[in-house]
């Protein structure tokens, strides 16, 4: 995932720019009047998905939420509608503070817009590394974490029908409010997010990240996440 944050379109118009801007100037107004207001139209341009746009999302969404927005933070946000051109329903945003694979530690934090999923996945050894084993702790908001148990899923949490037909096979749901740890309950273990009505920031930690161990249930995101032009 860390491969992919240096990615980023180039503006080629005046008048795409002003768009961009006039987007992220509503977005950023809606949070700050306690209302994180976001529509799928603004994060594509001409049927691509704009990464632009989806990083001024995670800054209206950190300023929302009181989280730091430091110095050079927008240039190390990673951002992905995994091919499906339905960012609010399913994506991901993320920030990678480290991925030491030496010593095999990793830091970085989740960003989730609301009703966004990230899409169900596990992680296998690599020839590299051992399997992710990883756990999350929720800063801001409020994220559903899916994993591996009883089925209790509520209607709150609605699979978009982007993402299997609205299927998953993992069912078991912690809703983790801020300072909430929540850990993957084994290695290999499927999981997947869902960001609550304001969304979610989630800081999450393991022993390592290694893009080449990652699969998703959906076919087409696995296709997405692993294809050359995305490594």
């Amino acid at each position: 995932m860390n491969e992919h944050i240096n990615r980023r379109d180039v503006l080629k118009a005046g008048g795409i720019g002003m768009a961009m801007a006039a987007t992220a100037a509503s977005t950023a107004q809606a949070a700050e009047k306690g209302k994180f207001a976001i529509t799928n139209e603004q994060f594509y341009k001409d049927g691509k998905f704009d990464e632009d746009a989806g990083k001024d999302a995670v800054i209206a969404l950190m300023k929302h939420h009181g989280y730091p927005v430091f110095d050079g933070v927008r240039d190390k946000i990673w951002v992905a509608d995994y091919g499906r051109g339905e960012f609010t329903k399913l994506g991901l945003a993320a920030v990678m503070f480290m991925n030491n694979e030496k010593d095999r530690y990793m830091l970085m934090d989740l960003f989730l817009m609301p009703g966004q999923m990230l899409p169900e996945h596990w992680h296998l050894s690599t020839d590299k590394n051992p399997a992710k084993r990883e756990g999350w702790l929720v800063r801001y908001g409020l994220s559903y974490i899916v994993g591996e148990g009883e089925p209790n899923l509520t209607a709150d949490v609605v699979v978009p029908k982007c993402h299997m037909d609205g299927q998953v096979t993992v069912k078991h749901m912690v809703a983790a409010k801020p300072g909430m740890f929540v850990p993957l309950n084994r290695e290999g273990a499927r999981h997947w997010q869902f960001g609550g009505p304001e969304g979610a920031i989630v800081t999450e930690v393991a022993n390592v990240h290694d893009n080449a161990g990652v699969r998703h249930s959906d076919v087409a995101c696995n296709d997405w996440f692993l294809a050359p032009a995305k490594k």
